[in-house]
């Protein structure tokens, strides 16, 4: 059973194509560590299929959400699960809001490319997945290699191998890194 440890909300966003573990990992954590999280599909309906035809259902759809709930709004990558993403004004709105307001910003995988694409990471540290280096470095972030890099509201990493630190990341931003350490051991991923 959930138990809220903080009062704060973040929505995580799934598009057809997207790569499941990046995504499903980080809701995962999330719920065992007690910080609220909505799963949304951009699509018009709640059921979401990924890049490997896992085909699962959100809690809510991009047009009945109301953004002014959340603190984060999290972009899991996959193709063409992150080209899709990047293709919904409505979330690009958002997330582009969202940075400017100092409002929490997490993309994983191809995904920070859209926060590149977006002028969102230029003179600031990022990470992606390497096929996105380029796009990175040509729209002005300074590339990291890190597996997870926070910048200020954003934060940013490389791809379904790093799943488990950007989410442990995300408990560490909300809770301190003491829980997101705790959650760790209890999971057998040792930070």
């Amino acid at each position: 059973m959930f138990e809220a440890k903080t009062d704060k909300k973040t929505a995580i966003f799934f598009a057809d194509g997207c790569e499941e573990i990046e995504g499903l990992t980080v809701v995962d954590l999330l719920y065992r560590a007690g910080i609220p999280c909505t799963k949304v599909s951009i699509n018009a309906v709640p059921e979401v299929t990924s890049s490997h035809e896992v085909t699962f259902r959100t809690d809510t759809t991009i047009r009945d959400l109301d953004f002014g709930a959340y603190d984060m709004l999290i972009l899991p990558g996959g193709i063409p699960g992150t080209p899709n993403l990047r293709a919904c004004a409505p979330l690009m709105d958002q997330v582009t809001a969202f940075c400017k307001e100092g409002k929490q910003i997490a993309a994983i995988c191809a995904a920070p490319g859209i926060f590149a694409e977006l002028g969102l990471l230029k003179g600031i540290p990022a990470t992606c997945n390497p096929s996105r280096d380029a796009l990175l470095i040509e729209n002005g972030a300074q590339l990291s290699h890190d597996a997870v890099v926070r910048s200020n509201n954003i934060l940013t990493s490389r791809g379904m191998g790093t799943a488990i630190p950007f989410g442990l990341a995300i408990v560490a931003h909300y809770l301190g890194d003491d829980a997101a350490r705790a959650l760790g051991e209890n999971i057998l991923y040792y930070v």
